[in-house]
């Protein structure tokens, strides 16, 4: 069963990185998409998936809570009879790109700053309409 819970854990750190790629290299592409004219970075869904997960990211900021996903992975790391950050491989190399120890109102600005990007990027390259 402690296997179990590792690789849930490790599942569930990936994911967490998968999120984190998305939106920051959503931005880089928008921005770069729509100088260059990309007409993939006006899909509509894709926009707003976007915008709702810096949007979820920075109220969680201001709210003072932390993310539900790193919450749920140190919870499957103690019952996988481990410490919070005992580590594996998968464990060791993804959270040296996920967590850092500052305080928390860095976080909430930097997420705030990422998201006001976000919304400029909204506004400057829209996404299209969707159509029904």
């Amino acid at each position: 069963m402690t296997a179990y819970y590792q690789l849930l854990a490790d599942t569930v750190l990936t994911v967490h990185a998968l999120i984190v790629v998305f939106i920051v290299m959503g931005l880089l592409f928008i921005l770069v998409g729509g100088i260059r004219y990309w007409a993939w970075i006006t899909n509509w869904w894709f926009r707003v998936l976007h915008l709702i997960a810096i949007g979820i990211v920075v109220l969680q900021a201001w709210l003072g809570v932390l993310c539900p996903l790193t919450t749920l992975e140190m919870w499957l790391r103690q019952a996988a009879g481990g410490e919070a950050y005992e580590t594996s491989f998968i464990q060791y190399w993804l959270q040296r790109l996920l967590y850092y120890d500052l305080p928390f109102w860095v976080f909430a600005v930097a997420y705030t700053l990422f998201g006001l990007a976000v919304l400029f990027a909204w506004l400057k390259y829209p996404p299209r309409k969707r159509s029904l």
